[in-house]
């Protein structure tokens, strides 16, 4: 009831400042009916009814609007500014791949985050089936097999910060921050422009995979409200909502000011699982710590499905959203952007039996481990379009993260053990006392922040009055500051709390860089249908060096139906301040894993040596062809060599990760663990590899007269990673093992192809989505099921072995997505739906591979979700 007052509130406010503003466009997208400021030219263009307009005629034009903005031949009528310096080409003229997501296409993606949207919507992008520990908690992209920090995010053409959360556990996103979709309001988008190609020399550092660029919606007018509600139904369980307030108002004559609200919230959704200790029977060898009748005397009945390890996170967050702009003069204008948002999330850990602290928990616990997060950022600019010629654009951008992990529903059972002592000089001293342990502790701060100052220059010559080129240049100041902050006391003391040990002074501090980067770029046409663009770009990082990247790309139109493309550049990304300084612990019932920091004694003695930035090269060609008027296809083929990858690597298992942790200043607790199952690792640049695939993309529009309008999109993403060069560290030994390999080269889609119907008759709407995942491979840990009297070939036993892994096979999945909409009238437009309407979930793996029994998918896939059909329904009004 107090977030339904809080979007009550905010609509109500919107309601009042915006009495008298004109009727918004019906789909939700920004492209008709509105005022754009184009972000790159600052240029207005007017599109409207007019007031004069009778109503039949107005809902004949917004009908007309609405079916354009909702097929996919809308984007031809959008200037995209990704990949290209130039202010009036649409995404099928750019030299580089380029794709427009329109709002409209998100929305009816069905989801409630951003990130997932774009999963559901574009065959490059993907996530992870289940991040664990504090990575569940935030949501990242993963585009063409690489890490998200390899990812480049903008807004507006601003680059914008990343979380402050790290993806501390091993896995394809291991020692990732990278932007966190879900923190920026999805309503306040007009909609993205996708570059698939390395863009560094153009915009710097991450570039590699591909640039995400955010276009925020800057209309003047309107008032456009949603809210949309679902669950899991064949589950039971992770329901959600979302409301969504946006709209627009004039700033006098000239300027605009465009404000967006949303709350969202999800629950847990949680796979059905039996624990293995709680089943009453193991298998010969198993190292499961049973708690049942006949192993633990008087054991009460403790429900088979307690661990709730693997489910998604309990969520609730606000965003905020406020675009403005206005002239200044006739050849100024002011701009800016603010965002805001708070979140709060809990995530299962795995669930601890009555034995492990029953004075506290009689029957068993499973920790939370919880986030209180602040994501804010802020640009203000002028540019203009009168400087000796020159278009001009002067900005400045802060934006922040700040991230409070904690942990409830714990113990600290080094606090409870009868080891605990009072006295100062004992290696067990407690000063917090003993015989008692808080349930609820802070494990640690952080705080990532970036500061980023620009200046850039643009100006159409015309060489020897024959060859027309676009010259842009500019200056770039960055400024990254990263504080890690230790945890509440008890959170680390004596092996920490159960399920998220916290970091205590030893790893805590504050670091921070500058970089300092200029570019030039030049866009020549030396024929009338041949474009040739060359760029360069120079940084220089006050801690990692200096960076050259360059970039050719070249375009030639045959006619006017067939034109081939292609781009070779070089890229770079540097280490990341969390990379260089992160350290975490992690414990489980019966094992614990340590994170060391890569400048640490502790990492050192395990072979560890300075990180150092990632380089590649990247190559694609294509072919962009229109054989009949509206059938667009295009077909572009990629390579990226990225060598210096920074990975999680240098695993180390049982005594020598014992006494990499201990050395860093940690005990381990003391609930039974077992040896072979405490891991210790450290970031690395481990690998070079190399990532090969092609995207093909098609759509077409059939316009039927009196039938309604179909309009047909497909996209295909092909993607093969293979390591070329495993690195050794210090002491002469690989980096990686073969499951860390298959993290960086399997886990990811060897193919998605995504196939879309959206039909629209009348008042009636219907989207048809057929998604196929193809296979992904990972090499999976023997865990409590494996015969602990089974040896692996490399040496040693088989369980819990870091070199021996069982290979498992995701096989291929298709999913069908399916929205039916209905509009009553100009302002209101019903739709339910169904996303995943078979429940199609992953290949489920071998017990012996299923840690406790409660792991029963492999969370590392990029694969298909784990959580099922979801059935949901939303209703817009748009004013």
């Amino acid at each position: 009831m107090r977030l339904a007052r809080r979007f009550s509130l905010l609509a109500t406010t919107l309601c009042t400042v915006l009495p008298s503003l004109s009727v918004a466009e019906t789909t939700g997208t920004a492209t008709t009916h509105r005022k754009i400021q184009h972000e790159q030219s600052g240029k207005v263009a007017a599109k409207s009814t007019g007031p004069a307009t009778t109503a039949a005629s107005t809902q004949a034009a917004r009908k007309k609007d609405d079916t354009r903005a909702l097929y996919a031949g809308d984007v031809e009528t959008v200037n995209v500014s990704t990949g290209t310096h130039s202010t009036n080409r649409k995404a099928r003229q750019s030299s580089s791949p380029v794709t427009v997501v329109t709002a409209a296409t998100l929305r009816r993606s069905g989801q409630v985050n951003l990130a997932d949207s774009l999963v559901r919507t574009y065959a490059s992008i993907n996530v992870q089936a289940m991040a664990a520990d504090s990575a569940a908690l935030t949501s990242s992209i993963q585009m063409r097999g690489l890490n998200p920090n390899e990812v480049l995010v903008l807004v507006d053409g601003k680059r914008r910060h990343s979380t402050a959360n790290i993806v501390a556990d091993a896995g394809p996103q291991f020692g990732s921050t990278g932007v966190d979709l879900n923190m920026i309001p999805a309503n306040a988008i007009d909609h993205i422009e996708v570059l698939e190609d390395g863009a560094a020399a153009m915009y710097g550092s991450d570039a590699i995979a591909g640039v995400v660029n955010i276009i925020t919606k800057k209309e003047d007018h309107g008032l456009h409200m949603s809210a949309q509600t679902g669950a899991n139904a064949y589950n039971g369980d992770g329901w959600q909502y979302q409301l969504n307030a946006d709209g627009g108002l004039k700033l006098g004559e000239d300027g605009y000011i465009h404000l967006s609200g949303q709350i969202t919230h999800t629950d847990h959704y949680v796979v059905k699982t039996k624990d293995h200790r709680l089943l009453g029977y193991w298998p010969d060898g198993a190292t499961t710590t049973g708690y049942y009748n006949g192993v633990v005397p008087n054991a009460m009945q403790v429900p088979l499905d307690s661990n709730k390890i693997m489910s998604t996170p309990e969520e609730t967050r606000e965003n905020l959203g406020i675009d403005f702009g206005k002239k200044i003069t006739d050849a100024i204008q002011f701009y800016g952007l603010i965002t805001y948002a708070h979140r709060y999330g809990e995530a299962y850990e795995n669930y601890r039996i009555p034995t492990i602290a029953p004075t506290y928990y009689p029957s068993g616990f499973s920790p939370l481990e919880t986030i209180q997060e602040n994501d804010y950022a802020a640009t203000i600019g002028l540019k203009g379009d009168s400087l000796f010629g020159f278009d001009w654009d002067l900005s400045t951008t802060y934006g922040a993260d700040e991230t409070k992990i904690g942990n409830k529903n714990t113990a600290n059972t080094g606090m409870l053990s009868s080891s605990c002592s009072s006295d100062s000089t004992s290696a067990n001293y407690s000063p917090l006392g003993c015989g008692w342990t808080p349930t609820i502790v802070r494990a640690e701060t952080y705080r990532l922040a970036q500061w980023t100052n620009n200046l850039d220059f643009r100006r159409h010559f015309n060489i020897a009055q024959k060859v027309p080129m676009l010259l842009a240049f500019g200056g770039e100041h960055r400024l990254e500051t990263y504080d890690l902050t230790a945890g509440d006391e008890a959170s680390y003391l004596l092996g920490g709390t159960q399920g998220y040990a916290g970091i205590g002074p030893q790893s805590s501090g504050s670091w921070s860089r500058d970089i300092w980067a200029g570019y030039v770029d030049g866009d020549f046409h030396p024929l009338k249908n041949w474009d040739l663009d060359f760029a360069g770009r120079f940084e220089h990082y006050t801690d990692v060096g200096n960076a050259e990247n360059g970039k050719v790309s070249s375009r030639y139109d045959v006619t006017r139906r067939i034109a081939f493309r292609g781009t070779i550049s070089t890229g770079f990304r540097a280490p990341t301040l969390p990379e260089q300084h992160y350290s975490a612990m992690n414990v489980d019932p019966n094992g614990a894993s340590g994170l060391l920091p890569v400048d640490s004694a502790a990492a050192s003695a395990l072979g560890a040596s300075k990180l150092k930035p990632e380089r590649s090269v990247s190559a694609s060609g294509g072919i962009v062809i229109e054989p009949i008027n509206g059938f667009h296809i295009e077909a572009d083929v990629y390579q990226i060599n990225l060598r210096d990858r920074i990975v999680g690597g240098g695993t180390v298992n049982g005594a020598s990760a014992i006494s990499a942790i201990e050395q860093l200043g940690y005990l381990l607790p003391s609930n039974g663990l077992i040896a072979d199952n405490v891991s210790a690792y450290f970031m690395t640049n481990g690998a070079s590899t190399r990532t090969q695939g092609l995207d093909i993309k098609a759509d077409y529009t059939f316009r039927f007269r009196k039938a309604g309008t179909l309009a047909l999109t497909m996209a295909l993403d092909l993607n093969r990673t293979r390591l070329h060069h495993n690195s050794l560290d210090a002491n002469g030994n690989p980096l990686l093992n073969a499951q860390n390999v298959s993290y960086i080269t399997t886990a990811y889609p060897r193919s998605k192809i995504i196939l879309n119907a959206f039909y629209r008759y009348k008042n009636w709407d219907f989207n048809v989505r057929e998604t196929r995942y193809g296979e992904t491979t990972s090499m999976l840990t023997y865990y409590d099921w494996q015969n602990q009297n089974t040896l692996c070939a490399g040496g040693g036993k088989l369980a819990y072995s870091n070199t021996c892994f069982n290979q498992f096979k995701n096989t291929p999945r298709w999913m069908t997505d399916i929205e039916i909409g209905y509009r009553f009238n100009k302002n209101w437009h019903m739709a339910v739906g169904v996303n995943n309407i078979a429940d199609v979930k992953p290949r489920m793996v071998a017990q012996i591979n299923n840690s406790r029994g409660a792991q029963p998918y492999d969370q590392f896939s990029l694969q298909v979700p784990i959580t099922g059909a979801y059935y949901y329904g939303r209703l817009n009004a748009d004013f």
